[in-house]
């Protein structure tokens, strides 16, 4: 393992050397031949699949198809076609002694990712990295091994087609041996960033000696207000919740003025298509008695609120007024998306005041906190901390600075 993060730091220094336009035309061409590789992908991708229960959540993370290569492919162009983070100035300034200094948007260096399943986070986390001028050290899951390898090998062979050392991409072996090591390469890695469940979030975090950027764990929620637009409601609650139930931005939870609650049959009807189990509390649940699938009704409990589904699964709360709301979204919530439906301004204004969150919404599905969506190009993770980025993760986000200082021959006398 030693040698791997050596050969990944030692490729690392080399990257500041490569202008922007190879970049460009490096990732294009890793676009490309992702395209071409596309029936041996999807043959491996198989393989993981092969070894999973169709029923499982993270099924769908794993699955890959043509129409999700080729979205992988279009977001590396995306990413090839946008500006440098690079050497950008922050801030310049012209000392009395004639001194200036300017600071300038560096990379990190080497950048680690730990992720579960989701195989499109490969050339995702690539393609951002080598955008930023940094080498990455990608550990996948167990689930997805076959897809990571072959995508991976196929970044490398372009890589070396380019003259760019393979090891600015390189993939460590599934096993926890492989985790643990990362977790400790002090001295090798730069920053650690993992994307998956809360567990594995926790873990990452309690036992890094590197520093970390949490990302990753959505607990979503949706409050429709006394003064929401039931059509609006019931089409953000829907597609919140079912567009893809696997995906860290999904409808966890929706909150409900219990002056609505004669609306909650109607915001919840085209959920029974989906058929997505609801877990509500007496109050709602009564409202939906005779409304919604008794199958698929079940009276809530305490591990209800504050759980990331990631499945056909959504708790619904009720609550007297809107501070009820706060409340419960401070208790349960991760700090990742949450939503109001409603038409009144002040309202709105008091819920993203007061939310805490990397993204908070008002009459908009959680379904878009996605770097693509928010116009980055690709994303390499929500971060639901507070320090140094927030939300979508993505170029910009993966540059440090540093301090350039020119002078002519200053001398310090105090």
């Amino acid at each position: 393992m030693q040698q791997l993060f050596l050969d990944t730091r030692r490729a690392a220094a080399t990257l500041p050397r490569v202008d922007d336009e190879t970049v460009g035309q490096i990732l294009c061409a890793v676009a490309s031949r992702i395209e071409a590789q596309q029936a041996l992908i999807l043959s491996e991708n198989q393989k993981d699949l092969a070894l999973m229960d169709k029923k499982d959540p993270k099924y769908d993370r794993v699955l890959l198809s043509a129409a999700r290569i080729e979205a992988i492919a279009a977001d590396i162009r995306n990413v090839a076609g946008l500006p440098s983070p690079l050497g950008r100035v922050l801030k310049r300034d012209l000392r009395p002694n004639g001194m200036e200094i300017t600071k300038v948007s560096v990379p990190f260096g080497v950048i680690g990712i730990i992720y579960e399943a989701r195989p499109n986070v490969s050339p995702d986390v690539f393609s951002l990295c080598l955008k930023s001028g940094n080498a990455c050290m990608l550990k996948g899951g167990s689930d997805a091994e076959f897809s990571n390898q072959i995508l991976v090998n196929t970044i490398r062979d372009v890589l070396t087609a380019h003259g760019i050392d393979p090891a600015v991409c390189t993939l460590l072996p599934p096993g926890r041996e492989s985790t643990t090591a990362l977790l400790n390469a002090d001295g090798y890695v730069d920053l650690i960033i993992p994307r998956g469940s809360q567990g594995l979030i926790r873990y990452v975090r309690d036992n890094a000696r590197i520093p970390v950027i949490e990302t990753g764990a959505g607990i979503c929620h949706t409050y429709f207000d006394e003064f929401g637009d039931k059509s609006k409601g019931r089409e953000i609650v829907n597609n919140a919740k079912t567009r893809r139930v696997s995906v860290c931005n999904a409808l966890d939870c929706l909150i409900i003025h219990e002056k609505r609650l004669p609306d909650l049959p109607f915001l919840c009807s085209k959920l029974q298509d989906s058929q997505v189990m609801i877990y509500a509390d007496d109050k709602a649940a009564e409202a939906l008695q005779g409304h919604y699938p008794p199958q698929w009704l079940s009276l809530a409990d305490e591990a209800s609120y504050g759980t990331e589904f990631l499945d056909y699964k959504m708790s619904i709360k009720t609550v007297t007024c809107i501070d009820d709301a706060l409340e419960h979204i401070a208790a349960f919530g991760s700090k990742h998306s949450e939503c109001i439906i409603s038409e009144n301004d002040e309202r709105i204004r008091l819920f993203q005041k007061t939310v805490d969150a990397a993204c908070v919404y008002a009459n908009v599905s959680t379904a878009f906190t996605d770097g693509a969506q928010f116009g980055l190009g690709a994303e390499i993770g929500i971060s639901t901390q507070k320090l140094h980025a927030r939300g979508p993760m993505a170029l910009e986000a993966l540059t440090s600075y540093k301090w350039i200082i020119n002078g002519n021959g200053q001398i310090r006398t105090n």
